[in-house]
């Protein structure tokens, strides 16, 4: 009864979506854990090119059941429409569930993300603005409606009753905007009920019954370790854990079910929004790689801030979610680079230290200590094997296997499910 799950070792956007929808080839259920419609995993596969928010990327395999686990926030209309537009271009959906203990997005998480963005002004945390974190804070206050609730129209219309006095007191009383009509987002929500209602169950009853058929479960992971809220670069991070520890919550399985734990690492680094990233390049460098690899958001089409391979980071990710193995995505992005650099120490304050600080500040001081190996320059993106990849970039992959400290399993040198190098077995 194996269970791997998939999990962001930088800060997002690594290509999870890719490796999730390779492997679901072989998996009975793919179930996502955490965070909202703020990720995008973008896969392209068969079927065409696809910017999944809230759909399990393992949608695709017609033998996956594809479960939104408790650990998401969801947003009813974006997830309906999410579903229309795979229906429209022929993917079936009628393997999707949703467990009923997850959270809703609401009309005033949306409003109370952006007034809360305004307000910081310069130190804007630079979130999408879709009512994620407000959602996961309701949720820790006790204040959030779940899928559940769905299925009780009466009990829902008491619970939003409540709250969205409360809710109100806030929009015109702090930041002097409209309030919201109870009766109007009860009915939009009572909408979207009786439209999501067949999709909603007890997720965690079937994924136990999954595992004892000896069936393999994929874990699949939003964002990235290092922003998750207690050991990313708070308070720039994410509201939900992505860490493999947060698979298990997030999903309803005992930690003792793991049987693999997947590290998914670009060739080199990107981040999305603000906060410190050591190996930032604001140099013709970093607009090459932004523009090889079309490095904007799948959610928002914000560009990404790129950057050298941060093995500090790394490091620090495979330890804190104990990788079995790795994949390295767009590797084929590096072909046309002369020289390449990776980040092995930082130095702070003038000091030289190996590991990630834990304080923001701190890590905004840090410079990168790069080690320096040389590029391939040649096309990687239609091999296959890994014996056949030119030795230069055998090198590259190799020291990046001695630095994270765990084995790489898969390569990707592209974006179609078959550009994919089966280095070692995950299982």
């Amino acid at each position: 009864m194996p269970v791997i799950a998939i999990i962001g070792a930088q800060w997002g956007d690594e290509g999870k979506g890719k490796v999730v929808d390779l492997l679901a080839q072989k998996a009975r259920v793919v179930v996502r854990f955490s965070g909202g419609d703020n990720a995008g995993h973008s896969v392209v596969n068969p079927y065409g090119e696809f910017g999944l928010h809230l759909v399990p990327s393992g949608i695709f395999s017609s033998q996956v059941v594809c479960i939104i686990g408790n650990g998401v926030v969801i947003n009813p209309g974006v997830l309906i429409g999410e579903i229309e537009q795979l229906n429209q271009r022929g993917v079936d959906t009628s393997r999707l569930f949703i467990s009923d203990r997850a959270n809703l997005i609401m009309p005033y998480h949306i409003l109370l993300d952006g007034l809360e963005e305004e307000a910081r002004g310069g130190k804007a945390l630079g979130t999408t603005r879709k009512g994620v974190g407000p959602a996961f804070a309701d949720k820790a206050a006790r204040l959030g409606i779940r899928t559940g609730d769905f299925l009780d129209r009466e009990a829902l219309l008491e619970r939003l009753r409540s709250i969205i006095d409360y809710k109100n007191i806030i929009l015109t009383k702090i930041y002097g905007v409209s309030p919201l009509s109870l009766d109007e987002v009860y009915a939009q929500y009572c909408q979207y009920a009786e439209r999501l209602a067949p999709y909603i169950r007890e997720t965690a009853i079937m994924l136990e019954e999954a595992l004892s058929r000896g069936e393999l479960v994929l874990l699949e992971g939003a964002q990235g370790t290092l922003l998750d809220p207690d050991f990313g670069t708070y308070p720039y991070t994410t509201s939900s854990s992505p860490l493999a520890g947060g698979g298990c919550l997030g999903a309803g399985l005992s930690p003792t079910r793991l049987t693999r734990i997947l590290g998914v690492f670009k060739a080199y680094c990107t981040r999305v929004g603000g906060g410190p990233m050591p190996t930032e390049l604001k140099d013709e460098t970093g607009d090459l790689i932004r523009e090889r690899a079309h490095e904007y958001g799948t959610t928002t089409g914000r560009p990404r801030r790129c950057g050298w391979f941060d093995a500090v980071a790394a490091r620090f990710s495979t330890r804190i979610n104990g990788f079995t193995g790795a994949a390295i995505t767009r590797l084929d992005i590096l072909d046309i680079l002369p020289r390449l650099k990776i980040c092995v120490a930082y130095q702070l304050d003038g000091q030289k230290i190996d590991y990630f600080p834990g304080n923001v500040a701190a890590l905004a001081r840090c410079q990168p200590v790069y080690e320096e190996l040389p590029g391939w320059q040649a096309p990687t993106s239609d091999i296959r094997n890994y014996d056949q990849l030119p030795l230069e970039a055998r090198q590259y992959v190799a020291r990046l296997e001695e630095l994270i400290a765990c084995p790489v399993n898969l390569i990707c040198v592209g974006p179609e499910r078959e550009q994919t190098i089966h280095k070692t077995p995950i299982l």
